[in-house]
C-alpha cells in the first residue's frame, strides 16, 4: 500500500507499506496522477478500517472508486469533496460530431475560468460514434485523471447512458442549472452530459451551475451509498460470469 496520512477515531496515522523505507532521500512510492498530484485508489482505501478518516493534502485526489469504497465503510474523506469554488480543476470534455461545435466553445469556456479542460476527441465534423468518446471522458474520471467530465452528443442521452457503464461514473443528462445543481448535490454525479443544439451561453451555465455545487450530506450520501452498493454487486457478478464463459471457452 502506498504511503499516505489517515486519522482513526481522531488519531492521526501515518499508512505506508510493509517494509517502505522511511529514510531521507529514499524513493519515493506514493501514488501519483499523470499531474503529479497524490492519488487516493480503492485498494488504499480498502485497507483502512472502518470510520477511519483520510485528510487529502492540497491538490490530492481521491478517485471516484475511492470515494465510493470510502461511503461503503463510513471512512471520511476530509477537503476536494466539496464543490470547485475557487479551485482550478481538470475537466475531461469528449463529444461525437453532434456535439463536435459545442465541445469547441466549451474548452474555450472552460480555458477562460481557469479550469484545465482536456479535449477528448472526436477531431472533426465528421459521423463518429458517441460511446467511444463518452467512455473516454468517463474512464479519465474514474482513473483520477480528471475531477469532472462532460460528454456531448445530439441528445445527450447515449453519452450519459455509456458513461454509465464504467465504474466509479455517476453521469447525468442535465437539460438545465437546476438539474445540474441537483444531479451533484443530490446524486454526486461527477460526469455532464449535454445536447449538441444547446446554445453556448446555456450550456455555460449549466456547466458553471454543475462544477460549483458541492456533493451533499446525510440523507444524500446514504442513498448514493445504495447505488454504489448495488453497483458493486453486479460488476462482481458479471466478472465471475465472465470467468466461467472463458474457462468454459478454454
Amino acid at each position: 500500500m502506498a504511503g499516505g496520512a489517515a486519522r482513526v477515531g481522531g488519531v492521526h496515522v501515518d499508512v505506508r507499506p510493509a517494509g517502505e523505507d522511511l529514510r531521507p532521500g529514499a524513493p519515493e512510492r506514493t501514488p501519483r496522477s499523470e499531474s503529479g498530484a497524490r492519488l487516493w485508489s480503492a485498494s488504499e482505501v480498502a485497507l483502512l478500517p472502518d470510520g477511519a478518516t483520510i485528510s487529502l493534502e492540497p491538490g490530492a485526489i481521491a478517485t471516484p472508486l475511492a470515494r465510493e469504497e470510502a461511503r461503503r465503510r463510513r471512512i471520511r474523506i476530509e477537503s476536494g469533496s466539496g464543490g470547485s469554488a475557487g479551485r482550478r480543476l481538470r475537466v475531461a470534455v469528449g463529444s461525437d460530431h453532434g456535439g463536435f461545435e459545442l465541445k469547441g466553445k466549451l474548452l474555450r469556456v472552460l480555458g477562460e475560468a481557469g479550469h484545465h479542460a482536456v479535449d477528448m476527441g472526436c477531431n472533426g465534423p465528421h459521423a463518429v460514434d458517441y460511446p467511444d468518446f463518452a467512455l473516454a471522458v468517463a474512464r479519465a474520471v474514474a482513473e483520477g485523471r480528471a475531477d469532472f467530465g462532460i460528454a456531448i452528443d445530439g441528445a445527450g442521452i447515449g453519452s450519459a447512458i455509456a458513461a454509465n457503464k464504467v465504474p466509479g461514473v455517476r453521469a447525468a443528462m442535465c437539460p438545465s442549472p437546476r438539474l445540474a445543481a441537483n444531479a451533484r448535490e443530490h446524486n454526486f454525479a461527477n460526469v455532464l452530459s449535454l445536447a449538441g443544439d444547446l446554445g453556448e451561453l446555456d450550456a455555460a451555465e449549466i456547466v458553471g451551475a454543475f462544477l460549483a455545487t458541492p456533493e451533499g450530506a446525510c440523507r444524500h450520501e446514504r442513498r448514493v451509498a445504495k447505488i454504489a452498493d448495488a453497483e458493486g454487486r453486479y460488476t462482481s457478478r458479471r466478472r465471475a460470469v465472465r470467468r466461467v464463459l472463458e474457462r468454459e471457452e478454454g
